[in-house]
């Protein structure tokens, strides 16, 4: 049994694990791994990559404003001849008001059906067939901001959709212009349209201008951006350096309470014991008196007080019986005999006043008069 026990079952052997050495990547320069060369595209999907077709049918549904109805009716037909070059069938309920695209037996591409469903939900958010168009393109995606729901107050949320815009839409066509994008600001959603890097940095514009950050700052940034990245060097360095720090003007204060409390200064020392009605009487003197003294002393006390009382209501009784001051009386200026009347000027005016009539014209009236009849008849002859 102890050698049973000595020897023991043998333990099982260690498997030694294989591992496929991953072969060591070549030395090249990282600027060039993280940088696409200028004009590569993506390769488009043929039909050959898919020949056999996709297998079930799918189908994407949205619904469109009333007021969008007259413009998609027109615009139906081209819609469904570019979604036909994909093999997309589109139909347009106008009873329900919507707007529905499914895949047929010819559709090879399993994507286009979502661009597709992007195509109807841009045309349902007034953004125009010449531009919706452009999303069934590979280069170009797009982006449905809900703005709706980031600011509670009506006024407010207006106010910063128009700054948004901008005065006659200046700021919407700078941004357009620095991310490459197609933009539709409408109702409670923001469209854009255009590449993965231009809808980045217009979502980020978007929701910092419904947060109260202006919308300047962040084109400040897009165009020191766009300068540094002409320049190769710069090119796979951090541009932190370069890029403005913008500081909040605005900081909440906070509100001060009405009654403000003083701490007292902290004393390690307990607070002195108050004194009691005997310790009063023994620094008075009151102690050591006779209970006829105390009432003595009690009484001229109460007689003190009812004679200040009594003098005070005296003086309040004497106000009535005071004469108000009285006002000193103005003295009437006298005439100054410095100025003199002159009598032959007054003399003159009475009788120019004598000879001329009533509603009668003055000499300079007469000869005005006089020019404009004779430029008159001049005219005439």
């Amino acid at each position: 049994m102890a050698s049973a026990s000595e020897n023991g079952p043998s333990p099982a052997p260690e498997k030694k694990e294989f591992r496929r050495q991953k072969p060591k990547p070549e030395n090249r320069d990282e600027s060039e791994l993280l940088t696409v060369p200028d004009g590569w595209k993506e390769p488009a999907f043929a039909k050959e990559d898919n020949p056999r077709g996709l297998l079930e049918e799918s189908s994407f549904a949205t619904l469109f404003p009333k007021y969008r109805e007259a413009y998609l009716k027109e615009c139906w037909p081209l819609v469904q001849k570019a979604l036909n070059e994909h093999h997309i069938n589109a139909t347009l309920d106008l009873i329900e008001g919507s707007m529905t695209v499914c895949t047929t037996k010819k559709t090879f591409d399993p994507y286009i059906i979502i661009r597709a469903r992007d195509l109807i939900k841009l045309l349902a958010r007034s953004v125009s067939f010449e531009q919706a168009v452009r999303i069934l393109q590979d280069d170009v995606a797009c982006d449905i901001i809900k703005i709706g729901s980031l600011v509670r107050n009506k006024e407010r949320f207006v106010k910063r959709r128009q700054r948004l815009i901008g005065p006659k839409g200046s700021t919407l066509k700078a941004l357009e212009l620095l991310t490459n994008c197609y933009i539709m600001v409408q109702g409670n959603t923001v469209s854009a349209i255009g590449p993965f890097s231009g809808l980045k940095e217009v979502r980020k514009v978007v929701l910092d201008t419904m947060k109260n950050i202006h919308p300047i700052y962040n084109i400040k940034t897009l165009m020191i951006k766009r300068e540094l990245a002409k320049d190769s060097e710069l090119r796979s360095q951090s541009w932190e350096r370069f890029l403005p720090q913008f500081k909040h003007k605005n900081v909440n204060k906070r509100k001060e309470p009405k009654k403000k409390t003083i701490k007292k200064e902290y004393t390690p020392f307990p607070p002195p014991q108050p004194e009691s009605q005997i310790d009063k009487e023994l620094a008075s003197g009151e102690y050591f008196l006779k209970a006829n003294q105390k009432k003595r002393q009690k009484m001229e006390a109460i007689k003190a007080k009812q004679a200040e009382a009594l003098s005070k209501r005296q003086e309040e009784r004497n106000k009535a019986f005071i004469p108000p001051k009285e006002k000193p009386v103005a003295k009437p200026k006298q005439a100054s005999s410095e100025t003199k009347i002159d009598v032959a000027t007054i003399k003159e005016k009475v009788k120019k006043a004598k000879n001329k009539k009533l509603g009668a014209l003055t000499a300079e009236e007469v000869k005005l008069k006089m020019e404009a009849d004779e430029k008159k008849k001049k005219k005439k002859k």
